[in-house]
């Protein structure tokens, strides 16, 4: 962890009103879900074939309407 860039970003985000550093602050968060801590692939080819084609259609349709 580099102390210095965490300073100059602390440093930075208080010149900023609340409202931006709310934002600074959730994609800090959004960040940090997104860098590649997961699961791999192969160890979800056990679950393969579970969710019935039914249920796959739901979930497409309710996610193309989000």
């Amino acid at each position: 962890m580099n102390s210095g860039i965490i300073a100059d970003a602390t440093e930075q985000m208080a010149t900023l009103p609340h409202d931006l550093q709310k934002q600074v602050l959730n994609f800090i968060k959004d960040l940090k879900l997104s860098s590649g801590s997961g699961v791999a692939g192969k160890n979800l080819l056990k679950y393969a074939g579970l969710i019935t084609p039914d249920d796959l259609q739901v979930m497409s349709e309710v996610i193309e309407t989000d």
